[in-house]
């Protein structure tokens, strides 16, 4: 594979023309995903679509340090097939072709007049991805989500969706790039589904899966979102796009406040206590049994599930045991982290 560019190869695709009892799976449009209008509106730079590669992430951050002048803000790599996605703690997924949104975007994030943001407000473009996600799924497909901390997008309770922001390179002079995955479940059976707590857009009955609609909802919002956020440069408490701002969008949709939880951190280290709150950086603050608050961020945690004692009773015989994951995440067994999707492997 070229350093900088993925694989736009067209080898054969398994379950694309709903053989067996499995859904149809007809491939991306490309021609209205690259509708200028479309493009115009949204402010996205380009948009690449390739039929198969590794992982769309990690193309987009070979691209940008190969070449960072062909990628520029809002450049988007979409892909119908992925083989090696990984997500948060290295995990691995991998769906069957044109079964799911596979996106990436290159995000080097600067206000109106050309300023970096600062690079501690990266943390919430993420969260603003789920936002969007959300959004999008409700008004496109007409299903209702939910957000999980850190990373998570969930529908009824189910995951349906996982997003990674990972840093790019540094040091060139120009403004640190981010590179932003999405997967989202759109056609998975239940046979196909990871683990039983995931879920997909068709499952939920939604009002269309038709993943060009769904990706270009999904794009039109997280693009008006995210301009609205780089031009209050990066304040997650100002106004945003004309409603509320980001801080409270999230906490309103994120089910994860309010309930107590246990947070295993790295060093067999874990902290159990209520989920009162985000903090302005998008950190967890968690209040354990003596009142203290910790601060737990995205980078720090590797699980964070609901807790309570009857749970941990059943469980805790060895707190590693079968609730350790291995290499590649997906030993659970029980929990929400039995949960899982696309490039979604996003964790």
């Amino acid at each position: 594979m070229d350093a900088a560019r993925p694989d736009d190869s067209r080898g054969p695709q398994e379950n694309l023309t709903g053989a067996k009892g499995l859904p149809e799976r007809p491939a991306l449009d490309r021609e209205a995903l690259s509708d200028a209008n479309f493009l115009a509106a949204t402010g996205i730079a380009q948009l690449t679509v390739v039929e198969t590669t590794g992982s769309t992430n990690a193309d987009l951050l070979r691209a940008v340090t190969v070449d960072p002048r062909a990628w520029p803000d809002l450049a988007v790599l979409t892909a119908e097939h992925q083989t090696a996605a990984r997500g948060r703690l290295d995990r691995a997924w991998e769906a069957p072709a044109r079964s799911s949104v596979l996106v990436s975007l290159v995000l080097r994030p600067v206000n109106a007049d050309g300023r970096p943001l600062p690079t501690q407000t990266y943390s919430w473009l993420s969260l603003l991805a789920a936002v969007a996600l959300r959004d999008a799924l409700n008004e496109t497909a007409g299903i209702p989500a939910d957000l999980k901390w850190p990373n998570d997008v969930l529908v009824r309770g189910g995951k349906i969706a996982g997003i990674l922001a990972q840093l790019g390179p540094l040091g060139d002079g120009s403004v640190p790039p981010v590179i932003l995955g999405t997967g989202l479940n759109v056609t998975l059976t239940e046979d196909e589904l990871p683990v039983p707590t995931a879920t997909s857009v068709q499952l939920q009955g939604a009002g269309t899966v038709d993943r060009t609609a769904l990706l270009k909802s999904y794009l039109s919002r997280f693009c008006t979102l995210y301009r609205s956020f780089c031009n209050a440069d990066g304040d997650a408490t100002a106004g945003l796009a004309g409603g509320p701002s980001l801080h409270k969008r999230v906490e309103t949709a994120m089910v994860t406040l309010g309930q107590q939880v246990r947070a295993q951190l790295p060093g067999d280290h874990e902290i159990i206590g209520h989920a009162s709150r985000l903090d302005d950086s998008g950190s967890l603050l968690v209040v354990d049994a003596s009142a203290h608050e910790h601060v737990v961020t995205a980078g720090d945690v590797v699980h964070l599930r609901p807790w309570s004692p009857e749970r941990s009773a059943k469980h805790g015989a060895d707190k590693h045991g079968a609730d350790k994951d291995s290499a590649d995440g997906r030993t659970s067994t029980h929990g929400s982290d039995k949960q899982g999707s696309g490039e979604s492997g996003y964790a």
